[in-house]
């Protein structure tokens, strides 16, 4: 009998911990870095977005995404943590992700 594959992340939670460290990479190098279809991180993206928890920035031919750890985590049971709680656990700066929450707040105005 063949062992059942599975992790703690969610796809949501790998592709917004990638792009919060690398805010440039495409859906094709986050596919990869993932081990998910490009579909499947567009879709991610999307929901990200509607959620709020990841802004697009068009920038030339590319993109540039915003991560707002602030917001809350999205299961009702871990409500009162913020999204940076995983980030953070995850390796990821939450101090570098500050500032660049700021700098597009400021660019925007």
């Amino acid at each position: 009998m063949k062992k059942r594959e599975w992790a703690f992340l969610t796809n949501h939670g790998l592709v917004l911990a990638y792009l919060a460290k690398h805010p440039r990479a495409t859906a094709r190098e986050v596919a990869q870095k993932v081990g998910v279809t490009e579909r499947t991180v567009q879709k991610v993206i999307s929901d990200l977005e509607a959620g709020g928890y990841v802004v697009r920035h068009r920038e030339g031919r590319g993109n540039r995404y915003t991560v707002h750890p602030e917001l809350p985590m999205r299961h009702r049971m871990e409500r009162e943590y913020a999204v940076g709680s995983l980030l953070l656990a995850l390796g990821c700066d939450l101090e570098k992700l500050a500032r660049r929450l700021k700098a597009a707040s400021s660019a925007q105005q």
